[in-house]
């Protein structure tokens, strides 16, 4: 139980190491445009020097959505070990129902109708 909760709390962790990530992509914003007042050197530079960074946020993207996908398989193994476990339960008890005698009702002693006097 206590390994689900711990994965649980690493898939929203990773989540939100997503969402931060893309959002620094994003803040990246498209990539830099040649100027042309500059030598084509500079602007190769510039385009380097964004390109770098873009694939640093994509690289460390990628590594969280594995690290993300391996919780969520840990979480759906958990899911279905607890599955298999219930059906079991559930089996068991069904077969304890079926092997109890059934006791016949217990008949109630008759009464004597009380006469009017």
């Amino acid at each position: 139980m206590l390994t689900e909760i711990l994965i649980s709390n690493n898939i929203s962790e990773l989540r939100q190491k997503i969402s931060q990530i893309m959002s620094e992509l994003d803040e990246l914003g498209e990539p830099v445009k040649e100027i042309p007042e500059i030598i084509s050197s500079s602007n190769l530079l510039r385009s380097n020097e964004f390109l770098l960074k873009s694939d640093e946020k994509k690289t460390a993207l990628l590594s969280i959505y594995a690290q993300y996908c391996k919780s969520l398989e840990q979480l759906l193994s958990s899911v279905f070990e607890i599955q298999h476990d219930l059906k079991n339960i559930l089996t068991e008890q069904s077969s304890m129902i079926e092997s109890k005698p059934k006791s016949k009702p217990k008949s109630k002693p008759k009464s004597k109708p009380k006469s009017k006097q």
